[in-house]
């Protein structure tokens, strides 16, 4: 680049005009090209000086882009053929690697299938330059000619495309691709309310669900999920230290994900404090009993649960059974938040046990969450809106003894 650089060119005559002539990059070439601009008339009321015509000479040379370093990145990626796909896959590396605003593992996986089922299969050989709004308009067509994709999904997958264009940045830092995306030339499909699948159990639902899991770490995890508004990772990745002796109270600051544990959630407000119904408090400290480490649900081996697993053994069998529609585990968190809403919750309180952002400066002025009897007297006092099963006493022929099938029994609720 730095014999590109500070070019002056070279003024000669020209017929009846004053010419400068430079060396300029060429995109899809090796060779630099010898290029001429006109500066003025070699007579006449628009002459100009010796010492004019050198300084709009210089003029000339920089509108024209040639010495600038994003013309001749520019140039050169387009003879080294950098394609989209090359690209993705330094722009994957980033991701993973950068230390502000890190990217949680699952999402860098999210992206990566994104990238293998549809867009490198239709754009990953095209080089980097091109793709601009007509090749993204080529591919939302196919997306949308296909039927297998919705609105969002369609949203989230040209996003990709995106973030790996924008990707692409010369030594100071600058895009060299810069784009204008223009939804309304792209023909970019409008997520309406309805397209998007957001499925919420009913009190009623989550009641049979929790009665039908007949093994109690597994009736415990779907329990906090549904009572504590828990993201499926985030349950799987408590430790048992992180609860609070009476059970009232669990610690989020760690998930669970593929076997392996993270000490970061998915978005910083995700570190917080869940305040549990004394019910389920007591249920929870019979389910501990007299452990003091370790993962509150692990394997045999001490290891994280595979949220997989756990869906397709024994989620799903009961939703089947119950002839509900077949979901995952944050159904269950749709749920919590919409008992909390139903009941009253201050907002900001809301935010801070489901983990979500403050939407306005009064829910930072408040600092409800760290009133921790307000916050406890308020677990307690709307209750949890599903049933909790219990098995109770009875007196048999030969005395007293458990009931073999568990009995629904109402926890308090508002």
């Amino acid at each position: 680049m730095s014999r590109r650089s500070g070019q002056s060119g070279c003024i000669q005559r020209d017929g009846n005009w004053y010419v400068v002539r430079f060396w300029r990059d060429v995109e899809g070439q090796e060779k630099r090209q010898r290029v001429r601009e006109k500066i003025c008339p070699i007579s006449g009321p628009s002459k100009l000086s010796a010492s004019e015509r050198e300084r709009k000479s210089k003029e000339i040379i920089a509108a024209s882009g040639a010495d600038s370093v994003e013309h001749f990145e520019k140039a050169v990626r387009s003879i080294q053929g950098v394609t989209f796909r090359a690209q993705a896959v330094i722009w994957l590396n980033q991701v993973k690697n950068r230390k502000r605003k890190p990217v949680a593992p699952s999402t860098v996986e999210n992206w990566k299938s994104h990238l293998e089922k549809w867009i490198n299969p239709n754009i990953g050989d095209m080089l980097l330059e091109a793709i601009n709004n007509l090749a993204m308009k080529q591919l939302v067509a196919k997306m949308v000619a296909s039927g297998e994709l919705g609105p969002k999904s369609i949203g989230t997958y040209t996003q990709v495309v995106k973030m790996v264009v924008a990707s692409a940045v010369n030594e100071q830092g600058e895009s060299i691709y810069p784009r204008k995306w223009n939804h309304e030339f792209t023909d970019m499909p409008v997520v309406q309310k309805n397209d998007q699948k957001r499925p919420a159990h009913t009190g009623e639902v989550v009641t049979k669900i929790i009665g039908a899991t007949k093994t109690e770490k597994y009736r415990t995890l779907l329990t906090l999920c549904a009572a504590g508004g828990l993201r499926l990772g985030e349950a799987l990745g408590i430790a048992v230290e992180n609860v609070s002796p009476d059970g009232t109270a669990i610690k989020i600051c760690q998930k669970a994900w593929k076997g392996q544990v993270h000490n970061f959630l998915k978005t910083p407000n995700g570190k917080r404090e869940i305040d549990l119904h004394s019910s389920v408090a007591a249920m929870l400290r019979k389910y501990i009993g007299k452990r003091e480490s370790g993962l509150l649900f692990s394997s045999k081996a001490g290891r994280p649960l595979g949220q997989s697993n756990i869906l397709r053994r024994t989620l799903h069998p009961i939703l089947a059974e119950l002839e509900q529609p077949k979901c995952g585990a944050h159904a269950f968190r749709r749920f919590r938040l919409a008992w909390l809403r139903q009941n009253a919750v201050p907002k900001d309180l809301e935010h801070f046990w489901m983990g979500h952002a403050d939407e306005e400066v009064g829910d930072l002025y408040s600092q409800l969450e760290s009133n921790v009897q307000f916050r406890k007297e308020v677990a307690e006092r709307i209750g949890l809106g599903f049933e909790l099963p219990s098995k109770n006493a009875v007196v048999g022929l030969n005395g007293l003894k458990i009931e073999s099938e568990p009995v629904l029994e109402m926890v308090a609720s508002a």
